[in-house]
């Protein structure tokens, strides 16, 4: 044994269980309620330890780059042609030390996963995809990164593309994403992303139905291509803003086809509330999906941070519990079983959607562990407990202490 965590509260088979924890190496040994072991100690001192948060789609090829934009519609259309115009000044080495600052502050707040979006066209070649991959293995120590290459400015109507989402996938992307209400033909960028996905053996997560009205949503025909390629449990869609806008027996129908599909969901509510309602002035559409009903139905769902500081998202700290929170506000999420539900989707659920096999707190697992400042998964929602530290592999990646407030002494 070479490291054991004392005095953890770990949820067990849907139970929080206070236990010692032994690692191995990068691997968990044993978890028992107490063990005597000659080894080195960190205490818990009662706090709840989780497996490392996952942030299940992200873009961080173009993240802080608001001092070269402007925002004055606040318009996903608006974003587009400003992020385009930023890229193409975009380097290697720009889009590297960008990221990397995003990157660290997510794992500050306890991402050990990431799925990351990465645009591929002929303005800007394979300078992200390059940008990132080095990314990724400069950083392999603290957080797994996985690349998704997609196309944000279209596919069938910006000629060249393909060719460099085929060559990211032989380069070694596993996932290709899409964006198809950016298309002159939306279908039939969905036909051919889910075509490649099936020559290269990938994973497809999809930009969806992003809009401020239901006309138009592609999420039913997403889910017959998924069914017609046998791709269930491969594809996740973002966004689909447009499902907030329907009736609840609307709502309810489409929930079954996306789960009978096997389609999962993500909810990335800081750039949805950010862009949406903006055509609106007065009772203004927020655009954020409640996944409780969608989860009830079987769907799987996480909750992911998207865009950080830039015309998608001029926000953003890297913290996924602070965007769960946010959801959790938007959605009057209340009840302790579902804002613990907001936690499962940024870690157990989202490793579901990633189809991540070697994931969570069991005996032969990866030791890949957050301690966080609370004492249930509900109050780790509600309270914006702070992660206090990290180990990734068996090692440690992270320690954020807590304050300490200075009372006068009289």
């Amino acid at each position: 044994m070479d490291l054991v965590i004392r005095n953890a509260r770990v949820l067990l088979d849907g139970d929080i269980r206070p236990v010692d924890i032994g690692i191995a190496g990068s691997a968990i040994a044993v978890i028992a309620s107490h063990l005597d072991a000659d080894a080195r100690a960190i205490d818990a001192e009662g706090c709840l330890v989780v497996p490392g948060m996952i942030e299940t789609h992200i873009h961080l090829d173009k993240t802080c780059i608001l001092d070269r934009c402007r925002i004055e519609e606040g318009t996903v259309a608006e974003a587009v042609r400003e992020t385009a115009r930023a890229k193409r000044s975009f380097t290697v080495e720009d889009i590297y030390a960008r990221a990397r600052t995003t990157l660290e502050r997510g794992i500050s707040h306890g991402t050990m996963r990431m799925r990351t979006h990465v645009e591929l066209d002929p303005g800007i070649g394979m300078i992200g995809f390059e940008a990132i991959s080095q990314l990724a293995r400069d950083y392999a120590w603290a957080v797994d990164l996985e690349l998704c290459v997609f196309p944000q400015e279209g596919l069938t109507n910006n000629p060249g593309t393909e060719e460099l989402l085929i060559e990211g996938l032989r380069r070694g992307a596993r996932t290709i994403g899409a964006a198809p209400y950016f298309d002159s033909d939306p279908r039939a960028q969905i036909d051919r992303i889910f075509a490649i996905a099936r020559d290269f053996d990938a994973e497809i997560d999809m930009h969806l139905d992003l809009a401020d009205s239901a006309d138009g949503m592609q999420i039913e025909y997403v889910c017959r291509k998924t069914e017609e390629y046998g791709w269930g449990g491969r594809v996740a869609v973002g966004h689909v803003t447009q499902m907030s806008l329907l009736s609840r027996k609307r709502f309810a129908a489409i929930a079954t086809e996306v789960a009978n599909a096997g389609v999962a969901v993500t909810v990335l509510p800081s750039t949805d509330l950010h862009l949406m309602g903006r055509s609106h002035d007065h009772a203004i559409p927020r655009g954020v999906v409640p996944v409780e009903p969608l989860r009830q139905a079987g769907v799987t769902c996480s909750i992911s941070t998207n865009n950080v500081l830039n015309p998608f998202t001029p926000y953003g700290d890297g913290s996924l519990i602070r965007i769960a929170n946010l959801y959790a506000n938007v959605c009057h999420v209340s009840r302790p079983g579902d804002l613990a539900g907001c936690l499962d989707m940024i870690t157990t659920s989202a490793a579901r959607l990633m189809r991540l096999d070697d994931y969570g707190i069991r005996e032969g697992g990866p030791a890949d562990l957050v301690c966080l400042d609370a004492g249930s998964a509900a109050e780790v929602i509600s309270a914006l407990a702070q992660p206090l530290w990290g180990i990734k592999r068996g090692r440690p990646s992270f320690t954020r202490p807590r304050p300490v407030l200075h009372v006068p002494v009289n």
